[in-house]
């Protein structure tokens, strides 16, 4: 039995080693969209530190289940551990897989950057998450998730109803999907040697693992 178990456990070793992807540029195509401008630009404002050594790049979208599940655990944990210290920060770009309803719950996340409420908005989303294509993101409920947060309404609504931001979140998809990105949640974590992809909501040791080996 001991050595059934000494046979298991580097599986499992290697299994979870396995959700990881380290990108190694192997075309100069590849090598110019993997840059850290170009990685960290035209996403979300932030998050921590802007000097901190680690960044996070989140590809999301607000009615994936997975991505409601990771930040409602993991991102809590890596917030106050990692992030508030300075140690990794944090950008989020939206990758709306699921339609419509997600294309305009990014576009009006950035209507809330115009007025510095950006993350205060997209927890609200998270927070108020009502499924995959259920029909919980309308022009009403998000009208309620901006009062929630105290946004200027009129001008809240006025940037939605211009479609200010509709080509920045079509941008953002189509570059998620020329770097290889087809699933929500999916992290790029890189310091300035090294990329790595977790696909997945994975666990917090996941994390843990890749911060060490930046």
């Amino acid at each position: 039995m001991t050595k059934f178990y000494l046979l298991v456990i580097p599986v499992i070793i290697g299994i979870i080693t396995g959700m990881f992807l380290v990108f190694y540029p192997e075309s100069e195509t590849n090598s110019n969209l993997l840059t850290t401008t170009k990685l960290i630009s035209g996403g979300s404002p932030i998050l921590g530190n802007s000097n901190a050594p680690i960044t996070i790049l989140e590809w999301g979208d607000y009615q994936c289940t997975f991505c409601y599940k990771f930040h409602q655990s993991t991102l809590d944990v890596i917030n106050e551990e990692f992030v508030k210290t300075g140690k990794v920060k944090l950008i989020f770009k939206d990758f709306p897989l699921n339609g419509p309803d997600s294309f305009l719950a990014a576009q009006a996340a950035y209507c809330a950057q115009d007025q510095e409420r950006y993350w205060q908005f997209h927890n609200e989303l998270y927070k108020n998450w009502g499924g995959e294509r259920t029909g919980w993101i309308t022009r009403n409920s998000l009208e309620k998730f901006a009062n929630t947060i105290n946004l200027n309404l009129d001008e809240f609504n006025k940037c939605l109803d211009e479609k200010k931001y509709e080509q920045k979140v079509t941008t953002l998809h189509e570059f998620g999907k020329e770097i290889g990105i087809d699933a929500t949640p999916s992290f790029l974590v890189f310091n300035d040697e090294k990329i790595i992809k977790i696909r997945g909501n994975q666990p917090i040791e996941v994390f843990l693992k890749t911060f060490d080996e930046m």
